[in-house]
């Protein structure tokens, strides 16, 4: 949740960046037309920039990628059943020792349990656990794949931001020497 926070201030952030340079741009055009006639006649007779329209709120919604999303949504929707059986989470039950009858004939009976029906019943408890286990490692699996997308997307887009920031501040310094010609 926390990476996709910060995606969205990093797209707020260039929409910043490109307005500002969109209003640099503007004030060139007019310190062209201050410095000169010619400067002015040029910039009449330029094309208009299209006006990009007011985005809602400011800034349009930030979407994170869909992997880490699938991955978040299946990761809230199991976080219950995880709760209820990690062995921590859960109350612990000391009847556990106590298997009755009723819960080995419910139970899948597979031909690699040997015949003690105690030791059966542990084995079909460490096949549980593991199986609670594999379920786990897949969700936690998902969500670092999910988050490998997302930074890897973040990471591209801190480096059209540096470059779009070091092109800002390269025309900001030539503006203001320009002003300063003035």
């Amino acid at each position: 949740q926390e990476l996709v926070r910060q995606g969205e201030a990093l797209k707020r952030t260039e929409q910043m960046v490109d307005k500002m340079d969109q209003d640099l741009k503007t004030s060139q055009k007019h310190i062209n037309s201050i410095k000169s006639v010619w400067g002015g006649l040029v910039n009449y007779f330029k094309a208009k920039p299209p006006e990009s329209k007011p985005e809602q709120n400011g800034a349009p919604e930030y979407y994170a990628n869909s992997r880490l999303k699938e991955a978040m949504m299946s990761s809230k929707e199991q976080e219950t059943k995880y709760q209820e059986s990690h062995p921590n989470l859960r109350k612990l039950d000391n009847s556990d020792n106590d298997f009755s009858k009723a819960d080995l004939v419910s139970s899948v009976e597979r031909d690699s349990y040997p015949k003690n029906q105690q030791l059966r019943a542990y084995h079909q408890k460490i096949d549980t656990n593991l199986d609670e286990m594999s379920s786990g490692l897949s969700r936690l699996k998902n969500l670092a794949l999910g988050l490998q997308t997302e930074i890897e997307e973040q990471d591209d887009m801190l480096d059209r931001l540096t470059r779009k920031v070091e092109t800002l501040d390269i025309n900001i310094k030539n503006t203001d020497k320009r002003v300063r010609q003035l």
